[in-house]
């Protein structure tokens, strides 16, 4: 059995489930999206190690979430668990496959590791934002494989 890069991870709380109004869900009234929004889309996300959420983990903050849908941009920060979490640069695929798979096309994703969280958070986002790596990375089967599992949505309970 492989040994995981962090055995023992801190457990963290889970947001409040936010109640949806009637007007929300009122497909003729045009709303924006917003960071709880996409925080929303984000939380529940698997951690490629734990039987936990990107949230329980604190990996996905919604303070670092920033989305401005007049500009068309939706720019999230993830952190690491450990400084040299071997499976950042999959979390960040993880994170950036949801929201091209959920959010309109219209607006430009960007993900990148949380600043001064990871050994190699320079090499990383480099990795993240190049959209031919992106694209190459998600041609392998078994690599996307994973991140579809990671994708496997934990629903509040």
């Amino acid at each position: 059995m492989a040994t995981l890069d962090n055995a023992n991870p801190l457990v963290f709380g889970k947001s409040k489930v936010r109640h949806v109004l009637p007007e929300e869900e009122d497909d003729n009234v045009s709303d924006e999206i917003d960071s709880r929004e996409v925080f929303d889309l984000l939380k529940n996300l698997n951690d490629p190690e734990h039987p936990l959420t990107l949230e329980e983990l604190n990996v996905i903050q919604h303070a670092h979430v920033e989305v401005n849908d007049a500009e068309n941009f939706v720019n999230v920060y993830f952190t690491p668990t450990i400084p040299h979490c071997s499976m950042a640069t999959l979390i960040g695929l993880s994170i950036r496959v949801r929201l091209l798979r959920a959010l309109p096309s219209r607006f430009k994703v960007q993900v990148m590791i949380q600043e001064g969280t990871h050994t190699s958070e320079q090499a990383i986002n480099k990795q993240l934002g190049d959209k031919e790596r992106v694209t190459a990375a998600l041609e392998n089967t078994h690599l996307l494989e994973v991140v579809n599992q990671c994708l496997n949505i934990k629903e509040d309970n």
